[in-house]
């Protein structure tokens, strides 16, 4: 899928400017009736931040906050899979797209439902990325929402710098690891929401230390207590440490986070304590 560089003359521009003005007053229609905003950041692939983004939407949408889940990794996108939607999305009869419901309280959207062909790459540019991830918000039917989770690609480039400028009033979540390569990429996250004004919430540490099921012991695959020390240093708040857990991805291949479910396991305890953290905090 490549995007195509628009026409900026005659009738043409004066047609584009009016769309883009509808746009604008969507985008501010919709944005107000969201009281938060959540962008979901990591320095560096591979810390879970997708599989963070998606449980975080199941708990709150569990405990009864009217929820949406919108996936801006257009490159990546993996939320599709991760909530088991299925399908295009429909449109609204004021030519609005319509999102996908999972159970009462979320809706979701993600690139994945703009393509008839799951494997077809996104092949676009910054002007391009931008214009969609506007479009994400002003021409899709959200309604009134408790929260608004942004699960956007790792780094600090064009989606993030696009939601940071698009969503007013956003905030950062931002996910990293215990491991030092993470700690050092995370705090660039950090570096670039100060640099373009974007409030942090917190910072989670995921893949922490978790019990071993066999022997009793607890098992460090990275080390332990990175995230908080790093949060420390930084100025951010420390949001809590999720323990590494198989079951966690093994949930999110099969579209049932674990969330959702009714699990006691340490994943599940120590994700509704984060999840407590950040309503407290907003």
């Amino acid at each position: 899928m490549i995007a195509k560089q628009p026409e900026n003359s005659g009738c043409s521009g004066a047609s584009q400017q009016a769309t883009g003005d509808v746009q604008d007053r969507n985008l501010e229609q919709t944005l107000s009736k969201i009281k938060n905003k959540l962008i979901v950041m990591s320095g560096k692939g591979g810390v879970g931040k997708s599989s963070f983004a998606t449980n975080l939407a199941v708990a709150l949408a569990g405990k009864g906050f009217p929820t949406g889940l919108l996936d801006v990794d257009l490159h990546g996108p993996s939320i599709a899979a991760m909530t088991g939607i299925e399908g295009l999305l429909d449109v609204s009869e004021d030519q609005r797209a319509v999102p996908k419901a999972v159970g009462d309280c979320l809706k979701v959207v993600s690139m994945q439902s703009l393509m008839k062909d799951p494997d077809q790459a996104v092949i676009w540019r910054g002007p391009a990325k931008t214009g969609v991830i506007r479009q994400f918000i002003a021409d899709v039917l959200w309604d009134d929402l408790d929260f608004l989770i942004v699960d956007s690609p790792p780094g600090t480039g064009d989606e993030p710098l696009s939601v940071a400028q698009t969503i007013t009033g956003a905030r950062a979540l931002i996910v990293t690891t215990p491991q030092d390569v993470a700690l050092a990429d995370v705090r660039k996250s950090i570096s670039f929401c100060r640099a373009v004004n974007l409030d942090i919430v917190g910072l989670v540490e995921n893949m922490g230390p978790f019990v071993c099921p066999c022997c009793g012991k607890t098992v460090e695959l990275f080390k332990s207590r990175g995230g908080r020390i790093t949060a420390e240093t930084m100025g951010v708040n420390f949001l809590g440490t999720l323990p590494f857990d198989p079951n966690v991805v093994k949930a999110c291949d099969e579209g049932t986070p674990i969330a959702a479910g009714s699990s006691d396991s340490s994943f599940a305890k120590a994700l509704d304590q984060v999840v407590q953290a950040i309503v407290a905090k907003l």
